[in-house]
This record gives structure tokens, sequence and C-alpha cells, in this order.
């Protein structure tokens, strides 16, 4: 078995080369017309130079011809570099530098920038480009359809980039096989038992109705990007978004008679309900809707299933690093523990500071054995961090925290790198910016360690109020105290316009420093605000 992912595409091209496998705004394309235009421009890359290993950077918003890029690059047994394509001319640079590109597919729009860029130590000939929207058409209808690419290996090597919202971003590398079995289909998410061979998924595809299958966050995001390859895969259609506009995006669940929905926490969800409560729109195609890689806070889930009551609710968790770890089903007024818990998938643990396995009532980091990355792109030292060994097997940790329940369930507290030690207590700022949505005049919110003289580090929010709201810095903090620790509240506040987010929907920590640096809080730091404060919080 190959087990590599242009295998499985192609898989699912002869099983039903006529079904419909991608819409995009007014365009769609058949499984066969797909793989026709990504043959071409794979084709057109071979004869730029690109084999086996090369690195091709995608610089582009979502479109067919950046699906057409994701399908062409491992035709080749070559190698995406997913770039923001909100990055101006420095961020490119180090993407160009970090990534070693052969190649370059960018938007039309953005060629200015990439003209501003040249590469390191770069000689002639200059780094080879296509343009979406100006080259590309010409490139594709210049070169061969033909599928006559040789044979490909489980071993090929896929990256993703993180988001780099706490650093640089980082190149994370997996074997195809290895990416496929926890994020594009490889096991089912329900069992955790692992599919039979690399026919599984297009078998199954074809024995009844394909289902309509959106995933609307930018393709430059890992979770989108491998949602759609593997709703591709599995035969079913794939629907995709220039951008996210939550009216544009019912209007094409109407349309196209969605069946899943794929969204990015809080960050969409929530602007998707105000979208639903105020417009009209006909949603009875949806089965679920499927939330990941961002929070998810209570209020927000149970809008939605009061919203959505037909719909399968579901929230997966997982990283760039581990890919998935667990499942929850969701229903309205249902229990939160802080975080999603999550009946843990396939070899995941929570692993104690002695390195050991926690037990029910533990806390530790999160931790997944089995099918896992290959480590950091030319990042040994990081790749160091990621990995450990309990009881003789490999796991990476990303370096999230999680607390094993009674049950033998898993609830997710945070990033570590994003912990507040306030006083010697930790603060997971996902359960803060929970309660903080919590409060009716509050939109969104983002929560951060700034450095106090006393305690360390002191809990801070940025939070973005609903239109027309009034709720001050001391009405906010009271709430949190009704719901959280004394010390998990916020002792300073900022109001914002809006938060700062990734173009996939996560926090933008270098924003949230940059403006706390910047701007003076909207209350001063209450030392005895809190009506239950923490022993550490009282030493003189």
């Amino acid at each position: 078995m190959a087990l590599n992912m242009a295998d499985l595409f192609e898989h699912a091209v002869d099983a039903f080369p006529e079904r419909t496998a991608l819409i995009c705004g007014d365009r769609q394309l058949t499984y066969s017309e797909l793989e026709d235009e990504a043959n071409r421009l794979a084709h057109h890359l071979a004869a730029q130079g690109v084999g086996p290993g090369d690195h091709v950077g995608l610089y582009a918003r979502n479109s067919i011809a950046a699906v057409e890029t994701l399908l062409a690059v491992i035709k080749l047994r070559a190698v995406t570099i997913n770039i923001n394509y909100r990055y101006l001319a420095g961020e490119l640079a180090y993407h160009l530098q970090d990534g070693d590109l052969a190649a370059l597919v960018h938007d039309q729009d953005l060629a200015e920038i990439v003209d501003a860029v040249a590469p390191p130590g770069q000689r002639e000939p200059a780094l080879p480009r296509v343009t979406i929207g100006g080259n590309y058409d010409e490139a594709i209808a210049a070169a061969s359809g033909a599928r006559d690419f040789g044979p490909r290996s489980a071993d090929d090597v896929y990256i993703i980039y993180t988001g780099g919202t706490t650093g640089y971003p980082k190149g994370v590398m997996w074997r195809h096989e290895d990416i496929w079995r926890t994020l594009a289909g490889g096991i089912d998410f329900l069992t955790g038992e692992p599919l039979a061979d690399e026919w599984a998924q297009s078998r199954k595809g074809a024995e009844g109705t394909p289902l309509v299958r959106m995933a609307p966050a930018p393709l430059i995001h890992g979770a989108a990007m491998v949602a759609t390859l593997g709703c591709l895969f599995a035969g079913d259609t794939a629907v995709i978004m220039p951008k996210f506009d939550p009216d544009a995006l019912w209007e094409t669940v109407q349309r196209h008679r969605v069946n899943t929905l794929s969204v990015i926490g809080d960050a969409m969800a929530r602007p998707l309900m105000e979208a639903l409560a105020a417009g009209n729109y006909d949603t009875s195609s949806l089965i679920n809707l499927n939330t990941t890689a961002a929070l998810f806070s209570p209020a927000v889930k149970d809008a939605v299933a009061k919203a959505l009551p037909h719909v399968f609710l579901t929230e997966a968790i997982g990283s760039t690093e581990t890919g998935f770890t667990g499942m929850a089903l969701h229903s309205a007024g249902g229990e939160h523990r802080g975080g999603p818990t999550v009946t843990a998938g396939p070899d995941v643990i929570v692993i104690d500071e002695a390195g050991g396995v926690c037990g029910p009532g533990q806390t530790g980091k999160l931790a997944r054995g089995g099918h896992i990355p290959l480590g950091y792109y030319k990042d040994p030292v990081k790749t160091a961090e990621m990995f450990t060994e309990v009881n003789g097997r490999r796991y990476a940790v990303p370096g999230d925290w999680a607390r094993v329940e009674e049950d033998g369930t898993i609830t997710l507290l945070g990033r570590g790198n994003t912990c507040v030690n306030t006083g010697g207590e930790k603060v997971f700022p996902e359960e803060v910016e929970g309660a903080l949505k919590s409060h009716p005049d509050v939109f969104d919110s983002l929560v951060l360690g700034v450095p106090d003289d006393r305690l360390g580090q002191r809990v801070a929010a940025l939070v973005q109020l609903r239109p027309g709201a009034t709720a001050d810095a001391a009405a906010l903090q009271a709430h949190v105290h009704g719901q959280l620790a004394g010390y998990k509240a916020p002792r300073s506040v900022w109001f914002v316009d809006s938060v700062g987010r990734t173009v996939s929907g996560k926090a933008d920590y270098g924003w949230a420093r940059a403006y706390v640096a910047d701007h003076p809080p909207a209350t001063a730091a209450q030392a005895d605000a809190a009506t239950d404060t923490a022993p550490a919080e009282r030493a003189p």
C-alpha cells in the first residue's frame, strides 16, 4: 500500500470521475476536471525544475487554483509550503528563506510584495512563479493533463507551517501515511480504528450519496487544508470560500445544500450565529457542525446548539504537531469543565511532570503516540523538545495542558506557552475568555499575562464589546468572579474596537502585547478586587 495522499485522490477520481469534487463561488469542477487541471499544473511545475522533495510555496487566498496547487505538488512528490496571504515583505522573506522554496504560486494582487522580496543568496534563474489571476491559466493550458507520474511512497513528506501566534512560524514535517491516519480520514474518528487500506475511503464513498462538506477557513490553515483533501479522498463534494463572510456562508450552505460545516472556534461560530439570527436562511441540509483549532466557549456552544437543534455539534481537539487527539459531542445546556472535554483518540495520554502517565483527577501535558510527525523543519532543538518517551514509546508533546477526568475523558485546559503564572497559580487564558464571552455585552476577548511586580504576572484582558454595550471593567471583573476563582479574573482590562486575530481566527498574541504596551488599561490593576483571592496573591 502506498498510503500517499496523491494516490488517495487518484483513487477517488477513478471511482467517481463525473461526481462534483470542488465548488468555489460560481465555479465547480468534477473529479476528472479537477485532476486534469492539477496534472497540467504539475507538469508545468516539473518543466520549471520542481521534482521530488522540492518545496513549492502557496501564497494565496482560497480558490480552485489553490486546491489544484496542493494536489499538483503532491503528485510530483514535492512539498507545499503554506504561506499566510496577509504576510508583507519581511514575513514573506522569512518564509522564502526558512522554507527553501524551489517555486512559488501566488495571487496576482500579491505580486508587488513578491517582487519586493528576493531570497537570500538567490542566483539566476529567478525563483519560478505561477500567478493565480496572471499566467496560471496560460501555464496549465499549455501543459499535459496526463497522469503519467512515477510511483510514490508513504514516506513522502508533507509540511504544514504553524500560524506563528507566539513566535515565528515553524514547519511541522509529517510522513504522508501519518498525517492521513491522524487528520485526513485514515482512521474512523468515532471508533479510532484505522482504515484497512488506501482504497477504503473511495470504496465507502461509492456506497451511498456523497456529502457536501464545507471548510471555510483559509487553506493556508492546516485544519482547512487537510479537511478539504480528506473530503476529496472520500469522494464527497468540497465547498470552499474566497473569504469568510457569515452571510455569504449561509447563502452558500442554502444554495449547495451543505451537510457538514467545519469552523474555527468562536472566531467563526459567533459571527455565524449572529448572521443566522438576523437572516432567513435554510439550514435544513446541515447534519453536522464541527469546530476545531481554537477556543469554542460555553456561551457560543450553547448558542449554536439552540440555533441548530437538528445538527450534531462536535468539537475535535488536536494540533499541527499531533493531529487529531479527541472529539466531543455537545448539546444545549451541557456540562462545561473549563475547556473541551473529549473522548481521547488512539494513543493519546496525559503526561505528568515526572514523565509518567496521569490518572483520573491529575493534570499534565497532552501527548500523542503512534502516527506522529517527524519534527520541525530545520529546527533540531525544537524537534527534540517536542518529543518524549513514555514506557518505551515515542510521543509528541506540543505543550497543551489537560486534565484526566474520573470517567477517563480528557479536558483540554490550554497551551502551556500562553499560560499565565500569577502568584504561583496557573491560569489558562481560554477558561477566562470563555467566562468573559458569557457576559451579554462581550462579543470577543483575548486574555494574556502581563508583568506584575508582586505576582510575577497578572491576568489581563482585551475586550471587544457589542455595539452599543456599556459594560465597564469592574462589571466584567465581577462577572468572571461569579464563575471562576478570584485569581483568574482579569486585573487589567483594555477595550478594543476589534480583537486581533490571525487569518484563521486564532489569537494574535503579538498584536495583543503591542497593544497593551502602547495603551493604558481601562482600569488600574486591583490587587484586592477579587472576592476569592488565592493564598499566593495575599502574600505581602
